[in-house]
């Protein structure tokens, strides 16, 4: 799947921490500050090869956008990553492909990455 990465946290200092971290790394990605907004970009069109998602958010969290996620049936089947400082069981009742702990080990994250978005970094 092509597209870039989407980024969704409530916290200005993660989400611009991670987006540097995927340019650096020649990934293109979009952010969005909870799960309202990322919902209105994918409604939009945006069709991300990954979606970062933070759990725990204000207007709508998480849990929340999964929901609304994979019960639309065009958003579903993008692959998402949690990103999030929940507890396992928190995490795992949001069924994602991946979880990755916050803080976040960059080298971790751009494993993950490599499984769903390999074809968009930097050639080699």
């Amino acid at each position: 799947m092509h597209g870039p990465i989407l980024v969704i946290d409530d916290e200005p200092d993660i989400r611009e921490a991670l987006v540097t971290v995927l340019a650096s790394e020649g990934h293109d990605a979009v952010a969005a500050a909870d799960g309202r907004e990322a919902l209105q970009l994918l409604r939009e069109g945006l069709r991300p090869c990954l979606i970062l998602l933070d759990l725990m958010m204000p207007v709508m969290n998480g849990w929340e956008f999964r929901v609304q996620q994979r019960d639309d049936p065009e958003l579903a089947a993008i692959p998402t990553v949690v990103v999030s400082a929940a507890g396992m069981d928190a995490i795992r009742a949001v069924r994602a492909d991946a979880i990755l702990p916050k803080p976040i080990d960059v080298d971790r994250l751009l494993e993950i990455l490599g499984g769903y978005c390999a074809e968009r970094g930097r050639a080699p």
